[in-house]
């Protein structure tokens, strides 16, 4: 299985997906999309590409907070995933709070967003990624990025892409 991550799009600032998110999106069975949206119309334009699951941010529109949650669990190929913005709950960093919304949960991973910085770490046998952001990226570089997660045979893989 191999699930499309992507958080902070902010669709105000475009008004389309950008080619980029396509094409690394292109063989995906899943898009997380980790809040701060923009638009519902965004997530209709992802749901072209595959099924999408969201969660909405601190920056969405009330339309968007009132019909999305603000964290949630799926499963994925028998992985608990939780998928949370990281701008609510306890925890100094973003990481922090997107860990201990699910502490007692017990998932396998956690997407999160907010920060607009890339980050992958394990932290309690529980992989913790962001995939940064495609509009507003705050990363050393200031590149884009979405992320990939590749859940097959019990085993987890990512990898961050920098559009």
């Amino acid at each position: 299985m191999l699930v499309g991550l992507i958080s902070d799009t902010h669709c105000r600032w475009f008004t389309k997906i950008p080619n980029p998110v396509i094409k690394s999106f292109e063989k995906v069975d899943l898009i997380i999309h980790a809040g701060d949206i923009g638009d519902l119309s965004y997530l209709a334009a992802l749901a072209e590409i595959a099924p999408v699951e969201a969660v909405a941010g601190n920056n969405d529109t009330e339309t968007v907070a009132e019909i999305l949650e603000n964290h949630k669990i799926i499963t994925v190929a028998n992985k608990k995933i939780g998928i949370t913005h990281g701008h609510l709950g306890k925890g100094a960093t973003t990481p922090k709070r997107a860990y201990n919304t699910f502490a007692d949960k017990q998932v396998d991973i956690i997407v999160f967003g907010h920060s607009h910085i890339p980050f992958a770490e394990v932290i309690d046998n529980v992989l913790l990624v962001n995939p940064g952001s495609v509009s507003r990226p705050r990363s050393k570089d200031r590149k884009p990025t979405v992320a990939l997660l590749k859940i097959e045979n019990n085993k987890i893989e990512y990898k961050h892409i920098k559009l």
